[in-house]
């Protein structure tokens, strides 16, 4: 199954941890002020997605809840040709994100789709 959306297993695990502390989470990647292009997590339901927003799909972690990635809808037409991994590196990232009070920050890893992947996301 072709998905726009990935996580690292060092994602996965800080995911884990900021579920035993916050409960469910989602992502939401504005493009906008603070860190730009950083996926933020929130906790579920914090955030409140727009009609423009997209819905990039969930990411699957083994022990929580799937956590649900969204975009704003003008980010998305600059990043729809795109697979996205979400990351974590060290350093402190922005103080709206879950993640910020750890020392660690999420990052987006990009690469093109492939053809076939772009034709699979399309139908």
């Amino acid at each position: 199954m072709t998905r726009r959306v990935d996580l690292t297993p060092a994602a996965a695990d800080l995911l884990r941890q900021l579920v035993s502390l916050h409960g469910p989470v989602m992502f939401h990647q504005s493009g906008g002020c603070c860190d730009g292009s950083a996926p933020m997590c929130y906790p579920a339901g914090e955030f409140r997605t727009g009609v423009s927003d997209v819905r990039l799909g969930d990411l699957e972690v083994e022990g929580i809840e799937d956590v649900p990635v969204w975009m704003s809808g003008p980010q998305f037409e600059y990043w729809k040709h795109t697979h996205l991994t979400i990351d974590v590196v060290p350093g402190r990232g922005s103080g709206f994100s879950l993640e910020a009070p750890e020392g660690v920050r999420f990052l987006i890893r990009s690469r093109l789709l492939t053809d076939e992947e772009s034709a699979a996301l399309n139908r």
